[in-house]
C-alpha cells in the first residue's frame, strides 16, 4: 500500500493519495484544485487514479474532487450523511457509515464523524495485504495532532444561528462513540496543521495516533470523565476569527466548483495596455511585493496580495469574485511565478486572471500613507483599526481601538466610519497592509501605523522608560 501526503503550506491543507501497488490503482481524498501533484504521484508509482472523494463540505478551500475526476475518469464519492440540508448539489456516488471502496487489497470504510459538520466523514484504511483489521484513519477536519475541528464555522462563516452548541455535542459523542472505540495502533492523518483556522490549537506534527489523543489531547480527561459541558465549553472558547471567505467556499463546494479543465499559460501584459484597463477600471492590479517595497510606491488602487506563504490566504482576504468581476493583472517575475500564483489562488475560487507583468514601468504610481507611532495620538482618526485576530486584540491592543481581523474586515465595512481616515495595524504589517490596500480599492482614507502593533510596543516602552528616567 502506498499512502502519501499532498501537504498545502498556504492553506495548512493536507490530502491524500492510497494507493494499491499490487493492482495500480489509487484513491485521493481532500483534493485541491490544482491537481498536478496528484496526477504526478500516479504516474510515478504507475497508477491510475479510480476514484476521488473528501471529507467533508469544506470551508477553508475549494475542493478538487470534481476537477480530478473530470481529469481521470475517476468516480466521485461525497457523503450522503447529514441530512437533507447537508447534500451536495452535484453528481456523485454517496458514502454513509461504514461504506467501503475497495483498491485491490486496500479497503477504505467510510465513518460519520459529524461535529464538525453534519455530514462529515472519516476513513478508516485497512491494507489486506497484511491484515484484515484497519491501520490508519484519515480524520478530515475531525481530529487533529492535539486538537479537533472547530464546531462553529456554520455560525462564523455559513450564516447559521447557534449550531455551535449542537456541533460541539455531537463531536462529544463522535469521540466518544467513533474514535475512542479504535485501537491506540490506528495512526491518525488529519486534514489539517498548524496555521489553519479550522481549530484552535493544531499541532505542527502531521499524524497522531488514536492512543496519543486518548492520552494527551486537551479533550482527553472530558470525555474521560463523561464531562459533555465541560467539554463543550472548551471547545468553544478561545476559537480565532473565521475568515469571511469561508461562506463562499461553503456555497460552491455543497454546489459543486467549477472544472477549469487544462489551463494554458497566462500571458504577460504590455504596460501600456495595463495602464488602460487601469484608467478604465477594466482590471484589478495586483502587487505581489512585501509590504516594505509597497510603501515606497505602488500601483494606484492595487492590492497588495504577498508572494509566497499564504498567497492563497491573503488573495481571498482582499478580493471577492462574488463582487468584483474584474479580472487580476499579477506583478511577477515570469511565467513560472505567474503560475505559481494563479494555482494558489484557483485553491480560493479566485480564477478569472488576464494575465501579469514583471514590471511597474509607466504605470500609474500612488505612495500609502503610514503614521509614525509618535504621531497617533495626536492624530484625528476617524476609527483606529485593529486588524489582528480578536484572541491578539484580548491579549494586548492600542487604548482605544477596534478589532475587525484582517481576514473579515472587506465583507464587514458596515462596522467602519463613512467618512474620515481609519489608522490601522496588525501585529508587524504584513496583514495590515493587505487589509489596507483592500479598503483603499473599496474607497476608504487608510493609514498604516509604521511598524504596526510591534512598532507601538517599542516606542511605547521608550517613551515608559524616558517618563520613568
Amino acid at each position: 500500500m502506498l499512502l502519501e501526503r499532498i501537504y498545502d503550506e498556504d492553506l495548512a491543507q493536507a490530502g491524500y493519495f492510497i494507493g494499491c501497488q499490487a493492482k495500480g490503482e489509487a484513491l485521493v481524498v481532500d483534493a485541491r484544485r490544482d491537481i498536478a501533484p496528484y496526477l504526478e504521484l500516479a504516474a510515478a508509482n504507475g497508477m491510475r487514479i479510480v476514484a476521488v472523494t473528501e471529507t467533508h463540505i469544506h470551508a477553508d478551500y475549494l475542493s478538487g474532487t470534481r476537477e480530478l475526476a473530470a481529469a481521470t475518469g475517476a468516480t466521485a464519492y461525497v457523503s450522503g450523511e447529514g441530512g437533507e440540508d447537508w447534500q451536495y448539489g452535484f453528481e456523485a456516488e454517496r458514502l454513509y457509515d461504514g461504506t467501503t471502496v475497495k483498491l485491490g487489497n486496500i479497503t477504505v470504510q467510510a465513518v460519520h464523524t459529524p461535529g464538525h459538520t453534519p455530514e462529515h466523514l472519516s476513513f478508516l484504511i485497512t491494507d489486506g495485504a497484511f491484515t484484515d483489521q484497519p491501520g490508519y484513519m484519515l480524520s478530515g477536519d475531525f481530529v487533529f495532532s492535539g486538537d479537533l475541528g472547530r464546531p462553529d464555522l456554520l455560525d462564523e462563516a455559513a450564516g447559521g444561528v447557534n449550531t455551535r452548541f449542537a456541533g460541539a455535542k455531537q463531536l462529544f459523542t463522535s469521540l466518544r462513540d467513533k474514535f475512542l472505540t479504535l485501537p491506540d495502533h490506528i495512526q491518525v492523518h488529519p486534514g489539517h496543521g498548524s496555521g489553519s483556522a479550522c481549530g484552535k490549537a493544531l499541532g505542527a506534527i502531521p499524524s497522531t495516533t488514536v492512543g496519543y489523543e486518548r492520552l494527551f489531547a486537551w479533550w482527553a480527561p472530558y470525555l474521560a470523565a463523561n464531562d459533555e459541558e465541560g467539554f463543550v465549553n472548551e471547545l468553544l472558547s478561545g476559537q480565532p476569527d473565521a475568515h469571511a471567505y469561508f461562506g463562499r467556499m461553503k456555497r460552491q463546494n455543497r454546489q459543486g466548483p467549477a472544472v477549469l479543465g487544462e489551463r494554458g499559460e497566462l500571458p504577460e501584459l504590455e504596460n501600456s495596455a495595463v495602464a488602460e484597463d487601469l484608467a478604465a477600471d477594466r482590471i484589478t492590479f495586483v502587487d505581489s511585493r512585501s509590504n516594505r517595497e509597497v510603501h515606497e510606491g505602488t500601483v494606484a488602487g492595487s492590492l497588495n496580495i504577498p508572494a509566497g506563504g499564504k498567497f492563497a490566504t491573503y488573495g481571498a482576504w482582499a478580493y471577492d469574485p462574488e463582487t468584483d468581476s474584474r479580472p487580476l493583472v499579477l506583478l511577477a517575475s515570469d511565467k513560472d511565478a505567474a503560475r505559481t500564483m494563479w494555482d494558489h489562488l484557483i485553491r480560493v475560487g479566485i480564477d478569472n486572471v488576464a494575465g501579469f507583468t514583471p514590471s511597474l514601468e509607466g504605470l500609474p504610481m500612488a505612495t500609502p500613507k503610514l503614521l509614525a507611532p509618535a504621531e497617533l495620538e495626536g492624530f484625528d482618526a476617524a476609527l483606529v483599526l485593529d486588524v489582528r485576530n480578536k484572541t491578539e486584540h484580548a491579549d494586548g491592543h492600542i487604548p482605544g481601538s477596534s478589532q475587525l481581523s484582517a481576514a473579515r474586515v472587506l465583507w464587514h465595512t458596515d462596522e467602519l466610519p463613512a467618512e474620515g481616515t481609519i489608522v490601522a495595524y496588525c501585529q508587524s504589517g504584513v496583514r495590515n497592509s493587505v487589509a489596507a490596500s483592500a479598503l483603499r480599492r473599496a474607497g476608504y482614507d487608510v493609514v498604516e501605523l509604521d511598524g504596526s502593533y510591534a512598532g507601538w510596543e517599542a516606542w511605547k516602552t521608550t517613551q515608559d522608560t524616558v517618563t520613568a528616567n
